[in-house]
Protein backbone atom coordinates (compact mmCIF):
# COMPACT_ATOMS: atom_id res chain seq x y z
CA UNK A 1 0.00 0.00 0.00
CA UNK A 2 2.07 2.88 -1.43
CA UNK A 3 -0.13 5.19 0.62
CA UNK A 4 -0.48 6.38 4.80
CA UNK A 5 -3.13 7.93 6.25
CA UNK A 6 -2.27 10.97 8.43
CA UNK A 7 -3.99 11.97 11.77
CA UNK A 8 -1.41 15.11 12.31
CA UNK A 9 -2.68 17.68 9.09
CA UNK A 10 -6.73 17.79 9.55
CA UNK A 11 -8.54 16.31 12.29
CA UNK A 12 -12.57 16.88 11.08
CA UNK A 13 -11.16 15.73 7.39
CA UNK A 14 -9.10 12.74 6.34
CA UNK A 15 -5.32 13.40 5.15
CA UNK A 16 -3.57 10.82 3.06
CA UNK A 17 0.23 11.20 1.53
CA UNK A 18 0.85 8.96 -1.36
CA UNK A 19 4.11 7.78 -3.21
CA UNK A 20 5.38 5.92 -6.15
CA UNK A 21 8.35 5.82 -9.00
CA UNK A 22 5.86 7.30 -11.77
CA UNK A 23 3.57 10.54 -12.01
CA UNK A 24 1.12 8.02 -13.29
CA UNK A 25 1.19 5.25 -10.19
CA UNK A 26 1.13 8.23 -8.13
CA UNK A 27 -2.19 9.30 -9.48
CA UNK A 28 -3.15 5.61 -9.40
CA UNK A 29 -2.31 5.61 -5.73
CA UNK A 30 -3.83 8.75 -4.56
CA UNK A 31 -7.61 7.24 -6.60
CA UNK A 32 -7.12 4.07 -4.71
CA UNK A 33 -6.54 5.97 -1.13
CA UNK A 34 -9.51 8.31 -2.15
CA UNK A 35 -11.82 5.52 -3.10
CA UNK A 36 -10.55 3.32 0.05
CA UNK A 37 -12.14 6.13 2.13
CA UNK A 38 -15.66 5.77 0.53
CA UNK A 39 -15.71 1.83 -0.04
CA UNK A 40 -14.48 -0.31 2.54
CA UNK A 41 -13.61 -3.18 0.06
CA UNK A 42 -11.81 -2.02 -3.17
CA UNK A 43 -12.23 -5.35 -4.24
CA UNK A 44 -16.27 -5.20 -4.34
CA UNK A 45 -15.32 -2.97 -7.37
CA UNK A 46 -16.24 -4.79 -10.27
CA UNK A 47 -15.10 -3.66 -13.79
CA UNK A 48 -18.31 -3.36 -15.07
CA UNK A 49 -18.61 0.39 -16.29
CA UNK A 50 -16.05 1.91 -18.11
CA UNK A 51 -15.46 5.81 -17.96
CA UNK A 52 -12.71 8.06 -20.24
CA UNK A 53 -11.78 10.60 -18.92
CA UNK A 54 -9.18 13.91 -20.00
CA UNK A 55 -8.02 16.47 -18.23
CA UNK A 56 -5.89 19.33 -18.70
CA UNK A 57 -4.08 21.36 -16.21
CA UNK A 58 -1.14 23.80 -15.56
CA UNK A 59 0.54 21.73 -13.30
CA UNK A 60 1.05 18.02 -11.98
CA UNK A 61 -1.10 19.82 -8.56
CA UNK A 62 -3.93 20.51 -10.34
CA UNK A 63 -3.91 18.10 -12.57
CA UNK A 64 -4.18 15.44 -9.10
CA UNK A 65 -6.80 18.00 -7.90
CA UNK A 66 -8.87 17.26 -10.83
CA UNK A 67 -8.46 14.03 -11.34
CA UNK A 68 -9.27 12.98 -7.76
CA UNK A 69 -12.38 15.47 -7.76
CA UNK A 70 -13.65 13.44 -10.95
CA UNK A 71 -13.87 10.32 -8.87
CA UNK A 72 -15.92 12.20 -6.09
CA UNK A 73 -17.89 13.83 -9.14
CA UNK A 74 -18.72 10.11 -10.28
CA UNK A 75 -19.86 9.06 -6.91
CA UNK A 76 -22.53 12.21 -6.56
CA UNK A 77 -23.72 12.13 -10.24
CA UNK A 78 -24.06 8.69 -11.02
CA UNK A 79 -23.80 6.42 -8.51
CA UNK A 80 -20.20 4.95 -9.16
CA UNK A 81 -17.56 3.86 -7.74
CA UNK A 82 -14.32 3.65 -9.86
CA UNK A 83 -10.79 2.70 -9.99
CA UNK A 84 -8.18 3.94 -12.56
CA UNK A 85 -7.16 0.89 -15.10
CA UNK A 86 -5.09 3.02 -17.31
CA UNK A 87 -3.47 6.66 -16.99
CA UNK A 88 -1.75 8.12 -19.18
CA UNK A 89 0.49 11.96 -18.44
CA UNK A 90 2.01 13.99 -20.84
CA UNK A 91 3.38 17.40 -20.96
CA UNK A 92 1.57 19.57 -23.25
CA UNK A 93 3.24 20.21 -26.76
CA UNK A 94 3.83 24.05 -26.04
CA UNK A 95 5.15 22.91 -22.84
CA UNK A 96 2.63 24.76 -20.74
CA UNK A 97 0.87 22.32 -18.67
CA UNK A 98 -0.53 18.68 -18.54
CA UNK A 99 -2.61 16.73 -20.07
CA UNK A 100 -4.09 13.14 -18.98
CA UNK A 101 -6.18 10.52 -20.45
CA UNK A 102 -7.20 8.03 -18.10
CA UNK A 103 -9.77 4.85 -18.45
CA UNK A 104 -11.50 4.56 -15.16
CA UNK A 105 -13.56 0.93 -14.19
CA UNK A 106 -16.30 0.29 -11.80
CA UNK A 107 -19.78 0.11 -10.95
CA UNK A 108 -22.66 1.81 -9.79
CA UNK A 109 -23.27 1.47 -5.94
CA UNK A 110 -24.62 -1.61 -4.25
CA UNK A 111 -25.43 -0.61 -0.63
CA UNK A 112 -25.48 -4.42 0.31
CA UNK A 113 -22.37 -5.50 -1.49
CA UNK A 114 -20.29 -1.72 -1.29
CA UNK A 115 -19.59 -1.23 2.16
CA UNK A 116 -19.50 2.55 2.27
CA UNK A 117 -17.76 4.07 4.70
CA UNK A 118 -17.32 7.98 4.67
CA UNK A 119 -18.33 10.31 2.42
CA UNK A 120 -16.52 12.23 0.88
CA UNK A 121 -17.41 15.48 -0.94
CA UNK A 122 -14.12 17.09 -2.29
CA UNK A 123 -10.62 16.98 -2.37
CA UNK A 124 -9.28 20.43 -0.47
CA UNK A 125 -6.08 22.77 -0.79
CA UNK A 126 -5.44 22.56 2.23
CA UNK A 127 -1.51 21.35 2.53
CA UNK A 128 -2.20 19.46 -1.33
CA UNK A 129 1.27 19.19 -2.48
CA UNK A 130 2.71 17.22 -5.85
CA UNK A 131 6.41 16.63 -5.39
CA UNK A 132 8.98 15.27 -7.83
CA UNK A 133 11.96 13.62 -5.52
CA UNK A 134 14.65 11.78 -6.44
CA UNK A 135 13.18 8.65 -5.86
CA UNK A 136 9.95 9.19 -7.61
CA UNK A 137 7.05 10.91 -6.75
CA UNK A 138 4.83 12.07 -3.76
CA UNK A 139 1.65 13.65 -2.88
CA UNK A 140 -0.76 15.24 0.27
CA UNK A 141 -3.85 15.23 0.30
CA UNK A 142 -6.53 16.35 2.61
CA UNK A 143 -10.58 15.34 1.50
CA UNK A 144 -13.22 17.08 2.85
CA UNK A 145 -16.36 14.75 4.53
Amino acid sequence: MPYQYRGDIAHADIAFDAWAETLEDLFREAAEATMKVMVEDLAAIRPVETVKTSLVASDEEMLLFDFLNDFIFYKDARRLVLLPEQITIAKKKDGRGYTLQATLRGEEIEVGRHRLNTDVKAVTMLRFSVTHLAEGWRATVVLDV
